[in-house]
């Protein structure tokens, strides 16, 4: 076969052709990969990252996957991390071909630059013995490529599956140049080295031809049996066993409980760019209006109302087995809607948002590493910051209509704002009360007369290891509650004051996160509420203060594990005015601490443990109550 190669320059050529043709690979086998909308991720807002295929035929419309312009329309995806609590960081999928490779090609190798002259390599010389093959090859064929900086390689050695990719490209363009009436442009010598070469390697053409016949296959019948063309369908399923000991003095300790949540999420978009999210979800948490049934009430650790406690989980709703809009009970595993939201954008830097079943958390970026309510930390004290939380701001349970816009002023520079309205569906608040004083409609009623927020987000990157978040909301409340469930205080925020008292928030606070390598992340946060009474017959105030810092890994022990160790203050009174108390009758006053170690096993793709505990030093700022200890064994499915 040598012989023939040599024969003329362009059989030289097709040597060149197998001594750099790394990149040119067959495509055997077709692969569905999800694509988050960059929300709590990265800045590109509600936007996907990579345009929806909506033909995958279309984009496969040659045999092979060779340097050609087809090529550039098949996007090298690079799978993200499929956790996040399937809010609105599930997005549309997308196809996506998988490209083998080869022990010595890199990732990046994959797209190929074609080029018209062999001027554009910038590793041929014409001082190479290739150098008139190539040439001819390039400049006469047009059927052969570089990698993307413009290098051809061609020392790297190849297999047979590769020359024989790269002499279909070859008879390919041929057959054009003779379809088109040039044959007179083909040499005969060309003509017979190529029939020589085709012979030759008959067997591995075949082969290469009925991998593309199986990927169409494949396509077409992933295409007839799709769940929908404009919709895409993710879920997430969450079981855990959760354990504890510690609490109120005289209390026994609870056992053992085996809860779940799951989640089911459908996302579609009518235009390619935007998105309407629609999710639905069960669990079998218990609480109630008064926390019966709740591990935090067990622990004697839990408000006497809305179960509010540092004691809860990150995947536990803020308000389990309540509807916290009329006091109605909820049971265990009923299916509720928790996320209505559609997200459009208006201009090249501008994004907007609107639903009737929406959280803080749905449209501002999660800076810390910890954020995971089905993936990563156990407790709800370290997933996000507590102005976050603010006015039911992540209740888990789509609390609050929202709206708001995502201003992307720069690459690393991004703001973001809603008004959400609590209870936006009631038009009127209802006279009768569940206690003296507290309506059974707690959060008013009507689209700005009841309980609301302001919120804002001002995110910025100033370098790839740095990720700064700085919070500012306004909130107004029907009642006494700062409604963050993130500690018993939560619940008659100013102490000492009647619980039908509304209140004015003033809320501040910044995340950062400081990556020392791929692997190791420094993260944390510190807050400030100031509480005000908004009643012209009470003046009280109250600040609260909170704060965490930890270190967080990736590919722990294994690619694909995480692990986090984080300490902190939870919401603890720091200051009060006027009527408010600052220490509750009955309770010691002692500075809250909170220390939390998880390490995430990835199973598999689809499949991860989570085993994880935190403990808690003088509970709920109480020094009554003893040091508790929260256990978590979770398991986490995801499709």
């Amino acid at each position: 076969m040598v012989k023939y190669l040599l024969a003329s320059a362009s059989g030289m050529g097709f040597l060149c052709l197998i001594a750099g043709l790394s990149p040119v690979q067959a495509l055997p086998s077709l692969k569905i990969a999800d694509k988050n909308i960059a929300v709590n991720q990265d800045y590109g807002s509600y936007q996907k990252k990579n345009s929806h295929q909506s033909n995958l035929a279309n984009n496969i419309s040659s045999k092979l996957l060779i340097a050609n312009e087809s090529q550039k329309n098949l996007p090298s995806v690079n799978q993200q991390q499929k956790n996040q609590d399937l809010g609105v960081d599930s997005a549309v999928n997308f196809w996506q071909p998988i490209i083998p490779q080869s022990a010595s090609l890199s990732p990046t190798s994959y797209k190929l630059a074609q080029v018209t002259s062999v001027s554009q390599l910038s590793d041929v010389q014409p001082t190479d013995w290739a150098f008139q093959a190539l040439q001819s090859l390039v400049e006469r064929y047009g059927c052969i490529a570089g990698y993307p900086n413009r290098t051809y390689r061609g020392n790297r050695a190849m297999t047979r599956y590769e020359f024989a990719a790269g002499l279909n490209a070859c008879l390919e363009r041929i057959n054009e140049l003779i379809a088109t009436a040039t044959a007179d442009s083909v040499k005969k010598e060309d003509l017979a080295t190529l029939q020589k070469l085709q012979e030759q390697f008959s067997a591995e053409l075949a082969t290469l031809r009925g991998r593309v016949d199986a990927v169409e296959a494949r396509a077409a019948e992933l295409e007839a049996n799709q769940f929908s063309t404009t919709t895409k369908l993710n879920g997430e399923v969450i079981i855990a066993g959760v354990g504890a000991s510690g609490g109120a003095p005289n209390n026994s300790d609870s056992n053992i409980i085996l809860v779940n949540r799951v989640r089911l999420n459908l996302t579609t978009s009518f235009t390619g760019k935007d998105s309407l999210i629609t999710g639905l979800q069960a669990y079998n948490f218990l609480g109630g209006a008064t926390g019966e049934g709740s591990l935090q009430q067990s622990l004697g650790l839990a408000a006497p109302l809305l179960s509010a406690s540092s004691a809860r989980t990150s995947f536990e709703p803020q308000f389990p087995g309540l509807n916290v809009n009329t006091l109605s009970s909820v049971g265990a595993n009923s299916v509720q809607l928790y996320k209505l939201l559609y997200i459009f954008p208006v201009a090249n830097k501008l994004t907007l948002f609107a639903g009737t079943a929406a959280e803080t958390s749905d449209a501002f970026p999660a800076i810390t590493p910890f954020y995971g309510e089905g993936q990563e930390s156990i407790s709800r004290f370290a997933g996000l910051n507590p102005v976050l939380r603010v006015s039911g701001g992540t209740s888990g349970t789509g609390l609050a209509s929202a709206a708001g816009f995502i201003f992307n002023i720069s690459p690393n520079l991004d703001l973001r704002a809603l008004y959400g309205s609590v209870n936006a569906n009631l038009p009127q608040k209802s006279a009768t009360d569940a206690v003296p004083g507290v309506s059974t409609t707690p959060l008013g009623a009507g689209l700005f007369s009841g309980s609301s927020i302001i919120a804002t987000q001002l995110t910025f990157k100033p370098s790839p290891a740095f990720d700064i978040g700085l919070n500012y909301a306004h909130s107004y409340h029907e009642i006494n509650i700062l409604a963050t469930g993130l500690v018993s205080s939560d619940i008659g925020a100013l102490a000492g004051v009647a619980t039908g008292t509304p209140l004015t928030l003033n809320s501040v606070g910044g995340t950062v996160t400081w990556r020392l390598s791929p692997k190791i992340a420094l993260s944390g946060y510190g807050a400030a509420i100031f509480v005000d009474a908004a009643s012209n017959n009470v003046n009280a105030s109250t600040t609260f203060t909170s704060w965490m810092a930890g270190v967080h890994f990736k590919d722990l022990f294994k690619s694909g594990n995480t692990a986090g160790i984080l300490f902190g203050q939870p919401l603890f009174r720091t200051d009060t005015g006027g009527s408010a108390q600052l220490t509750p009758t009955g309770e010691n006053r002692a500075t809250p601490y909170h220390l939390e170690a998880y390490y995430r096993l990835q199973v598999t793709d689809n499949i991860s443990i989570t085993p994880g505990a935190f403990i808690l030093f003088n509970p709920e700022g109480n020094s009554n109550n003893d040091t508790t200890t929260v256990g978590v064994l979770r398991t986490t499915f995801t499709f």
